[in-house]
């Protein structure tokens, strides 16, 4: 039998993990990079109704996503696809993806991520950002156009688009695109 270098044994109670605040999808820490080696890290996101990500892309990490509660949309490049509680989706890297909840009740989904090279702190630092950040007031900037979020999602590999089915699907699904 063989193990996995650097993995240690964690136990994540039902209910618990640590928590980042991120307006209508926050961040539950399951598993991280650090507790497993690097091999995987797992998430928890609520997904509040009406609620859909913002467009983007991953340049070193692919996305597994399981639906725990709820209808949860995906987009991912040219597919597109709605999951009840038991869907999995894997939305590899490089390509531009978006999730929303395209029902009427709270969703929730796990995001199995690999490899586990610390990409959940992306979502630590960003509620970190959005808490610091406070209300910006109608004549702020967008948060994505400051030179903050700008260096956060380099560190992480992400960049951020307005793809071409990006408004269709907030129309067809009556959500509130991030206005940050």
């Amino acid at each position: 039998m063989s193990s996995t270098a650097g993995a240690t044994v964690t136990v994540v109670p039902p209910g618990a993990g640590d928590i980042a605040e991120i307006p209508g999808f926050g961040a539950v820490f399951k598993l991280t990079g650090a507790t497993t080696g690097g091999q995987v890290s797992i998430v928890e996101h609520p997904f509040a109704v009406g609620m859909i990500t913002a467009a983007h892309r991953h340049t070193h990490e692919d996305e597994h996503s399981i639906v725990l509660a709820g209808e949860i949309g995906f987009r991912s490049d040219d597919n597109e696809v709605v999951l009840g509680p038991g869907g999995y989706i894997t939305k590899p890297r490089g390509q531009m993806h978006a999730m929303w909840n395209a029902g009427t009740e709270p969703g929730r989904i796990i995001e199995v991520i690999t490899p586990g090279n610390g990409f959940e702190n992306y979502f630590r630092e960003l509620g970190e950002l959005l808490t610091s950040s406070g209300d910006p007031g109608p004549d702020a900037p967008a948060l994505h156009t400051t030179p903050e979020f700008i260096e956060l999602s380099a560190k992480y590999g992400l960049t951020y688009g307005a793809p071409e089915w990006f408004d269709d699907i907030v129309a067809r699904y009556h959500l509130n695109p991030p206005t940050h």
